[in-house]
């Protein structure tokens, strides 16, 4: 009786746990730390060394990791605190939480070890989680009533298919379809990009300058959401049937054009004092940098992977930077001022996009060094937020309230 009650009370006291309080909090930490690590073997790989021999091999390994290893973190633990706010619900802590990031673990384990002679175990196991979040997302958003942010739920759900399209690709060695899901994954986080953003970037700016948010014009927010659905639906389609190389570059330069003529209404120009602001308006504009240049790279006027990075380095990684710090300081009941070093980790961040996809445009004989030096910036930079954010975020709320 009493081994028992000492289990519970164990029990009890690891689902109280800061770090299980709410989804930003674990998501957030160990998806920093993971791409520092995941980036520091990147990085040993373009130089001839080799620290590991993961499933899919490390050049599939990367792409995948990077996207649904880090970025899929970050993802889930801003959804999954957003919910909270939209919905007024306690969102999920506890042992559910615990749950999800032990799934989430789990993934990156045995992409990393994975097990000899059983190939689709590391598949059946790293794409467990999507549905997972996919229900717990359905249920609170469901259950409040909340139709506006039910679109979530279907965009997890496709990236849910543009997973296990990499984890086929792989397993059928088709190059070609692990291309397309990857391409297909980018294009569902700039959704998720122009989606939020449009909802966070002008607020948090008008909140900040204390200014009046401006007014929203309607044709021009369902247009630079709806052109980016249209590039999905033709990455999609084009897993049937080929697409015309003119036809894929009018779309994506026409989201790209819509996009920045968005960005121009959100007076990014009086943000840049305050890098939590000017970061994300920054991996705003490299968001429609890159799809400018997604659309000349189907003209053949430049690679596409430069594109790609250009989106993924430059807006994925300086947006999620930013937002990371925001809603950690602001979840955990503190000031939402920048903390010392973080500028520099944005800046960082900017530095290593344009060194991985805007000058080897120019100076394409240089790429072998701006790679590298994108690596290290970007190491710098989440070294940088994991020195100022595991504390705070393994700690409890400072105004005492749950969370």
């Amino acid at each position: 009786m009493a081994k028992h009650s000492t289990r519970s009370i164990s029990l009890a006291r690891v689902s109280d746990m800061p770090l299980l309080q709410l989804a930003f909090r674990p998501f957030f930490l160990l998806g920093a730390v993971f791409s520092l690590v995941a980036m520091v073997i990147w990085g040993a790989f373009l130089q001839g060394g080799i620290l590991l021999e993961p499933y899919g091999g490390l050049l599939w390994w990367h792409q995948h990791e990077m996207l649904f290893g880090f970025g899929m973190a970050i993802v889930i633990g801003f959804l999954l605190t957003a919910v909270q706010t939209w919905t007024g619900r306690r969102g999920v802590h506890g042992w559910p939480l615990a749950g999800l990031v032990a799934l989430w673990l789990a993934g990156r384990f045995i992409l990393a070890f994975p097990p000899e002679g059983a190939a689709l175990i590391p598949a059946l196991v790293d794409l467990a989680l999507l549905p997972a979040v996919m229900l717990v997302m359905a249920r609170a958003v469901l259950g409040a009533r909340q139709w506006r942010n039910l679109i979530f739920v279907p965009v997890l759900g496709v990236l849910f298919l543009a997973n296990t399209l990499m984890h086929l690709g792989m397993l059928q060695g088709d190059a070609s379809m692990i291309r397309d899901a990857a391409h297909l994954t980018v294009l569902l986080i700039v959704l998720l990009m122009v989606v939020l953003g449009g909802r966070v970037i002008p607020f948090f700016t008008a909140r900040r300058l204390e200014r009046t948010q401006v007014a929203r014009l309607k044709w021009l927010e369902v247009s630079a959401i709806g052109v980016v659905v249209l590039l999905i639906c033709l990455q999609l389609a084009s897993f049937a049937v080929a697409l015309s190389d003119e036809t894929w570059a009018g779309v994506a330069l026409l989201a790209a054009g819509l996009n920045a003529l968005r960005l121009t209404r959100w007076e990014g120009r009086r943000c840049l004092h305050e890098p939590l602001l000017w970061g994300l308006h920054l991996s705003y504009a490299l968001m429609c940098v890159g799809l400018a240049m997604w659309g000349l790279a189907a003209l053949k006027l430049l690679a596409s992977s430069l594109a790609l990075h250009a989106i993924t380095v430059g807006g994925m990684g300086i947006m999620m930077m930013a937002m990371m710090s925001r809603v950690s300081l602001g979840h955990t009941g503190r000031p939402i001022e920048t903390l010392p070093g973080m500028g520099v980790a944005l800046g960082a961040l900017g530095l290593a996009a344009m060194l991985r996809a805007l000058i080897p445009v120019l100076w394409p004989q240089v790429m072998q060094w701006t790679l590298s030096l994108s690596v290290l910036c970007w190491v710098l930079a989440f070294a940088l937020f994991v020195r100022h954010y595991t504390m705070l975020l393994a700690r409890p709320r400072v105004d005492g309230k749950p969370g």
